[in-house]
């Protein structure tokens, strides 16, 4: 196949599980992010060592595969570079109008409702302790607020993605040893990009993520091909489901619980690095990367999933991810007006379940207008007209 015929063959239908997962995870980041809730319990994080965030890197990674490699594949590559740079560009404009959003709700709780504590900590409190500090620190992404660090370091990593594409596609196995060792080195040796003006470095380590990132570009180069980046295989579905199986039993059984934190702190008396021991988010730790990939292949196996993936019951989390960045932004910007009127009002049951019920509808009312909006504009059918995934890639 020549790059020509790469770049303009015939339009694949879209992976519906894709899409349909995105938006589960945008809907569980949005109930993680107004923490002290009974739906927070609801949600995958409570279930096993990763959360929805690494699914969501992953799934970037795919999706960014699925949308750019094609343009990457044309005699002239800087057009396609500049599709993706251009992606990341606005990846930090929409960073910038999210944090300034939450700024502006935390100081309007504290002017008219009374209530300090949103702007006392998630790194809010640096606007009054720094602010010299933080309006430097906040253009240049060093200085990020709780709840809203993932969009620097997916703009970071869509920086990275052509040449990954690139590399990916002629020599697979080199990039993905690349990144593992990549994974290794921040992890062992604590690299990270500093923050200003406070101390430490990025929640979501960027040279830690790529990983996730990097496994879902070589699995959407797959898909373009219609075929699995990993084989179906019985014992590695086991395995699967013996890793989700120990996480689950781990977390809910305080018995267990205790036994395997003692046998991690053994493991740190042995000398092992925390990359291997610990449950970190920032690092991405091994098992939380264990439990992620289970997730994940688990996911890209089971019939059910596709099939549920392909069904209309799945249309309106599918309709959420169609559209992720924007409503990934309300749903952020949503959280914080949350947390305001609980902050205000106090919590309880529900309230709670009507602020919550309410922002996902929202989102997914935001998703069905955008599509509608889109759909209008390009004067064609909405993307639900092929709910069908890539070929044999099933």
């Amino acid at each position: 196949m020549t790059a020509r015929t790469a770049a303009t063959g015939p339009k694949k239908e879209r992976e519906r599980r894709i899409d349909l997962f995105r938006g589960l995870a945008l809907a569980m980041i949005f109930v993680n992010h107004v923490p002290g809730t009974v739906y927070e319990t609801l949600t995958s994080r409570n279930f096993g060592f990763s959360d929805a965030a690494e699914g969501f890197v992953f799934i970037s990674g795919c999706s960014a595969a699925l949308a750019y490699a094609g343009a990457l594949s044309a005699p002239r590559l800087w057009p396609g570079i500049a599709r993706v740079w251009g992606r990341a560009w606005t990846l930090y404009l929409v960073h910038l109008f999210v944090t300034l959003w939450a700024i502006g709700i935390a100081a309007a709780t504290l002017r008219w409702g009374g209530e300090a504590g949103l702007i006392a900590r998630d790194n809010l409190q640096y606007v009054f302790a720094d602010l010299t500090g933080v309006l430097t620190g906040m253009p240049l992404m060093t200085h990020q607020l709780g709840y809203v660090n993932i969009l620097p370091m997916y703009a970071m990593l869509l920086l990275a993605c052509p040449g990954l594409i690139l590399a990916g596609r002629r020599w697979p196995r080199a990039t993905l040893a690349g990144s593992v060792a990549l994974w290794i080195a921040a992890g062992l040796f604590v690299i990270d990009i500093p923050n200003f003006p406070t101390e430490g470095g990025w929640f979501l380590n960027p040279f830690s993520w790529q990983l996730l990132f990097v496994l879902g570009i070589l699995t959407g180069l797959a898909l373009r091909d219609g075929r699995r980046l990993v084989p179906r295989s019985r014992l590695l579905m086991a395995a699967a489901w013996a890793v989700l199986a120990l996480s689950l039993v781990w977390i809910k059984v305080p018995g267990v619980a205790e036994r395997g934190n003692a046998f991690m702190v053994g493991l740190a008396d042995l000398g092992l690095p925390p990359l291997v021991r610990d449950f970190d988010k920032t690092y991405l730790s091994v098992p939380r990367l264990v439990h992620a990939l289970s997730v994940i292949y688990l996911v890209a196996t089971l019939g059910w999933v596709k099939r549920l993936s392909d069904s209309r019951w799945g249309e309106p989390l599918a309709q959420m991810g169609r559209v992720a960045l924007p409503v990934f932004a309300l749903g952020t910007i949503l959280s914080f007006a949350v947390r305001a009127v609980m902050a205000v009002a106090g919590a309880g049951l529900v309230l709670d379940s009507l602020l919550i019920a309410a922002g996902i509808l929202a989102m997914w009312g935001f998703a069905w207008g955008r599509e509608k909006a889109l759909a209008a504009a390009r004067g064609a059918a909405p993307l639900t007209a092929v709910p069908t995934p890539l070929r044999r890639a099933a």
